[in-house]
């Protein structure tokens, strides 16, 4: 089976193309991280409780406030949801604190969406899908990457596009919470030159770049041009076989895996030597 890793930045229209992949002619299925995310965190979770003793001595707001229609217990008795605008003031931004934060509530998240992510691959295995996409939105970071056999990066070329389409979909924030939430993640043309490092290094179906900047009609063609790209480096036949022949399957998975832990460590290596050379 092969999994694409779909990622991206804020406002950059990761999203639609998830949608996109998961609609004819592609009816690929969705393992959405954001969504696991939400799901490790409600109420009564582990992760629920960890994020309340670690940031509610000093969030007085971090819960969604009691009142007619929330109980102080919260709807199933398992405590009131979290005040997502509230805990995002906590951890986003460039300051040394909020970085702490933020990797705080990463330490508490990741783990739980990697083990929700993986028992959703399984699933889509067994029930026999020739491909899965993992819709990551620190898909590098979390050196997920690896994993996959192709990797999709839906971005920008001007920043100020991805700064009106976060404005514009999230009209309750600042000028300074926007700033503060894009510049909370790597550049998107950083990963965009990634991805494309990857294709040199690997082929062109492994690593495929899907600009956005115009409308949505030209969106969908970006989308039909990666997608042929990966049925290309990957076709229908060879994933079929590979499902009918786990140990093939398995043995492909590793090599694969080597080959891009080797491509992202070369990438490492020079984003190194170019930082040193400034």
């Amino acid at each position: 089976m092969l999994l694409i890793g779909l990622t991206g930045s804020i406002a950059t229209g990761k999203s639609t193309v998830s949608s996109l992949l998961s609609q004819p002619p592609y009816s690929l299925p969705v393992i959405d991280a954001d969504l696991l995310a939400r799901q490790v965190v409600e109420p009564g979770t582990r992760g629920y409780r960890a994020i309340v003793s670690y940031f509610g001595p000093s969030t007085p707001d971090l819960l969604v406030p009691a009142g007619p229609d929330m109980p102080e217990d919260g709807p199933t008795g398992k405590g009131r949801p979290l005040n997502r605008p509230a805990l995002g003031r906590r951890v986003f931004g460039d300051d040394e604190q909020r970085r702490r934060d933020r990797a705080a509530l990463n330490a508490i998240v990741h783990p739980a969406v990697r083990r929700a992510m993986f028992r959703a691959v399984l699933g889509c295995y067994l029930r026999g899908h020739r491909a899965v996409v993992l819709d990551v939105p620190l898909l590098f970071e979390s050196r997920l990457d690896r994993f996959c056999g192709s990797v999709v990066v839906v971005a920008v070329r001007d920043p100020r596009v991805q700064m009106d389409r976060l404005r514009s979909r999230d009209p309750h924030l600042t000028a300074e919470e926007a700033e503060n939430r894009v510049r909370s993640q790597a550049d998107v043309r950083d990963k965009a030159r990634r991805c494309e490092a990857r294709a040199a290094a690997a082929g062109s179906g492994s690593g495929v770049v899907v600009w956005n900047d115009a409308g949505k009609e030209e969106l969908a063609e970006e989308v039909r041009r990666a997608m042929a790209e990966i049925e290309k480096s990957s076709p229908r036949w060879w994933s079929w076989l590979l499902w009918a022949c786990p140990p093939a399957a398995a043995l492909l998975a590793l090599w694969g895996f080597w080959r891009n832990t080797r491509i992202n460590k070369a990438w490492e290596e020079q984003e190194l030597r170019d930082k040193a050379n400034l």
